[in-house]
């Protein structure tokens, strides 16, 4: 690849949200509470036991994403189904706007973000479970 340029994780991120559904902490909270909805954290575990997590929500890491969402992976996770909606946060929302737009170039029909992430939803005063020192 001589020569060529390489793209950083910042123009990735913003070519992700052009592509994919941003939803805010309300709009988050108000789809949850209905409960059709897979809420995904893709946090590290050490994360999950530093800020919390949002109640409800199945964790699946990052690295783990492709496995878990694919039902021909022995590693698939019978919760996701690509015609449901899933919700995906992280901790400040750019791994998420990453893996939002792959699950919709996996099929996926219907996935958000949460916008801000995990930071947004504790600042905007949402339920955390588990241990949270923030």
């Amino acid at each position: 690849m001589s020569g060529s340029r390489l793209k950083s994780i910042r123009q990735m991120v913003t070519e992700a949200r052009e592509r994919i559904k941003s939803l805010s902490v309300e709009e988050v909270a108000s789809e949850i509470k209905g409960g059709d909805a897979l809420l995904v954290d893709l946090r590290e575990d050490d994360e999950r036991f530093l800020e919390g997590t949002i109640p409800g929500s199945l964790h699946v890491p990052r690295g783990m994403i492709e496995l878990s969402a694919d039902p021909t992976s022995p590693l698939y996770r019978r919760e996701f189904d690509p015609k449901r909606r899933v919700i995906v946060y992280c901790s400040s929302g750019s791994r998420s706007s990453l893996t939002a737009d792959t699950l919709q170039g996996m099929g996926y029909e219907d996935v958000a973000h949460l916008e801000g992430g995990m930071m947004a939803w504790k600042q905007d005063k949402g339920p955390v479970e588990g241990v949270s020192f923030g």
